[in-house]
């Protein structure tokens, strides 16, 4: 059996660490991404090594459109001389940052930042490694609960995020040619250190998320970690196109 090769993009902490590891610890090599915190991505990469697989972290910042070509390139240079292999087989869009700002207090700055995190630079790096996925491989898009429901506070980042859904199924039907499926998972609030660790550290803020959710509690990053594995796994072969809450029914 091929060897699965998957570059998951800020996998350095938070849900896209869970994420890395998980493919890992299933039989995946992984590529991990970084803005800044090349230590943890370091940690990422020696935890997945030991497991027996093999693991290379790069930066990459999403802010700006024009790394992600040089990006590509790195990366295809990684394959060639880390991997031993031209292809990729997994693509997940996890690189993102928490936002809280009412739409008043919402800069141009700021909107523009927030649109070349978390939905430029899902158009562009899909764009850039579609053609070297292989066949029966797969994207997959981190969204958020925040498309589905309303809060205030998170009007720009729930939007681009919506934009992230639709987006998906566009990908979904154009990559359908090159055999590669493309879906979405929109976590629900999760205790990891997002938007300063709020859901994690503030304990009325997760008690009042718990008393929100139907199975009664808040999320764990391993909660996220496991289904992403799933559905760019084999498993999941007729799943595309699709929006994939995982939120432990929150606001229902």
């Amino acid at each position: 059996m091929t060897q699965k090769i998957a570059l998951v993009t800020g996998g350095s902490r938070g849900l896209g660490k869970d994420m890395a590891l998980t493919l890992a610890t299933q039989g995946s090599d992984i590529i991990v991404t970084y803005y800044t915190q090349k230590e943890q991505a370091e940690n990422v990469v020696q935890l997945i090594k030991k497991m027996g697989r093999r693991a290379h972290a790069i930066q990459l910042d999403v802010r700006n459109a024009s790394n992600v070509a040089p990006f590509a390139t790195k990366v295809k240079a990684i394959l060639k001389d880390v991997f031993a292999t031209t292809k990729l087989d997994y693509l997940i869009n996890n690189a993102g940052i928490g936002n809280y700002e009412p739409i008043p207090n919402t800069t141009e700055e700021s909107l523009d930042n927030l649109y070349n995190i978390h939905f430029k630079s899902v158009f562009l790096l899909a764009k850039e490694f579609s053609p070297v996925i292989n066949e029966g491989g797969a994207i997959l898009n981190v969204s958020s609960g925040f498309s589905r429901f309303s809060a205030v506070g998170y009007a720009a980042y729930g939007a681009l995020k919506g934009a992230v859904d639709t987006l998906t199924r566009y990908q979904a039907l154009e990559f359908a040619p090159l055999k590669i499926r493309v879906n979405s998972i929109a976590p629900g609030a999760i205790e990891t250190d997002f938007s300063g660790g709020i859901v994690r550290d503030n304990a009325d803020i997760n008690k009042m998320v718990a008393s929100q959710t139907a199975l009664g509690r808040t999320g764990q990053p391993d909660d996220i970690g496991a289904v992403a594995a799933f559905l760019v796994s084999d498993a999941a072969k007729w799943i595309n196109g699709q929006r994939i809450e995982v939120s432990g029914g929150i606001y229902l």
